[in-house]
């Protein structure tokens, strides 16, 4: 999926303590201390809260290469949390959140699921925004019949791994049609060229829709060229971008990487916009690329520009909590969070199966990101905006709608 320089450095916000867990409370969830034998969800023993809490988790990249994401995700949780816990909780129950840090690395993110459903006993878990860091939490979760909702992770395979995992953002094919049909309709641009992440499931896998996309339209791929993330050169690869005259570069990848590419694009004299997906979004895209990223457009999951009510309510509190405007990843967050309390409000209890089937009824739910209905996949469907970076900000450029 998680920051903007609009948001200052969430380095700022994660330094007020929310890499650990918040609170140490304690939930019986019944006895998930060995998996369901045939390694599905099973039929753990029925998920109850003790005294007067509930316990809910959390996994995400605090520290890593992608730290933004997981910072801004915590923070929008713990807004949500808040609230609720202000409102009365559930029935009657406050609820308590903690939080394991992943690094950004997959063995940690099953490491991080599996000691929160097994050593902590929470009756549900929120996480990751890395598609293949959900990939591995998701097959812990599912292996002991407990919810999962990803917050922001957009390849399909996420929720495909079973009936426990849910996420509350788009999917990565409507993401590849929202780029493709900005560059043709609006940037009016008949060629691109793609540089992607040959080692990100994210990068490919929207890289290839966006391909099918752009080619369906009638639009000319010129050419795909490959890095492998953390790479600091990628001269080779834009020069031969660059013999291609394309005039979009769509680079579907993390801010990390984006940054630099684009100031490699510009020392070249490259001069076209370059596009991007909702891994994008974060403060350190604008610090990092500074002026080179000036002009380029990325996807996202909503933009705090929008004239919408529950956009405008977010954004205030969250700025009285934390002192900035809150990026996509917060707000998605906020929205898988209070997703599941009101869930957890209708379910008839908070046994696994019985707390999934209520997330799973889930219809027309008013989030942040949108208006969020779970449909048979157990994925949101939803609308997705373009925003532009201009004196590092991303500024809402349009809503576009799935299609009818």
């Amino acid at each position: 999926m998680r920051a903007n320089p609009f948001r200052l450095s969430v380095k700022k916000a994660f330094a007020f303590g929310f890499l650990g867990a918040a609170v140490l409370g304690l939930s019986a969830c019944g006895d998930r201390s060995k998996p369901a034998a045939d390694g599905g969800a099973g039929t753990p023993a029925p998920a109850t809260s003790s005294g007067n809490t509930i316990l809910i988790g959390h996994f995400g990249s605090m520290t890593g290469s992608e730290a933004t994401f997981g910072q801004s995700t915590d923070n929008g949780v713990r807004l949500a949390v808040k609230e609720a816990n202000a409102a009365g909780g559930i029935n009657g129950k406050q609820i308590e959140l903690k939080t394991y840090d992943d690094q950004g690395k997959s063995q940690e993110a099953g490491t991080a699921v599996t000691r929160l459903i097994t050593s902590d006993k929470v009756v549900a878990v929120l996480g990751e925004v890395a598609s293949s860091l959900s990939l591995a939490g998701g097959r812990v979760a599912q292996q002991y019949g407990v919810p999962m909702i990803s917050p922001s992770s957009t390849n399909p395979q996420v929720t495909q791994i079973g009936d426990m995992v849910f996420r509350v953002c788009f999917l990565d094919p409507f993401q590849g049609w929202v780029e493709a049909k900005f560059a043709r309709e609006t940037l009016k641009a008949g060629k691109a060229a793609i540089l992607y992440d040959q080692g990100q499931a994210y990068s490919k896998g929207l890289k290839d829709y966006f391909k099918k996309e752009f080619e369906g339209m009638g639009g000319t791929i010129t050419t795909e060229q490959a890095f492998t993330g953390g790479d600091q050169d990628f001269s080779a690869q834009l020069t031969t971008i660059r013999q291609t005259n394309p005039e979009v570069i769509f680079v579907p990848g993390y801010y990390t990487d984006a940054g630099n590419i684009a100031i490699q694009v510009r020392k070249l004299g490259i001069k076209v916009p370059l596009l991007g997906g909702d891994g994008w979004d974060s403060t350190q895209l604008a610090a990092i690329g500074k002026d080179a990223i000036e002009g380029s457009y990325y996807s996202n999951h909503y933009s705090f520009q929008e004239d919408r009510p529950e956009v405008k309510n977010f954004v205030e509190k969250y700025k009285a909590d934390y002192g900035v405007i809150p990026d996509g990843l917060a707000a998605l967050g906020y929205d898988a969070a209070r997703l599941l309390f009101d869930a957890m409000k209708r379910s008839a209890s908070l046994d696994g199966k019985t707390l999934a089937a209520s997330i799973a009824a889930t219809k027309g739910f008013a989030g942040v990101t949108g208006s969020i209905t779970m449909d048979a996949n157990r994925d949101a469907h939803k609308s997705a905006v373009i925003v532009q970076m201009k004196g590092g900000v991303p500024v809402y450029v349009t809503t576009i709608a799935p299609p009818e």
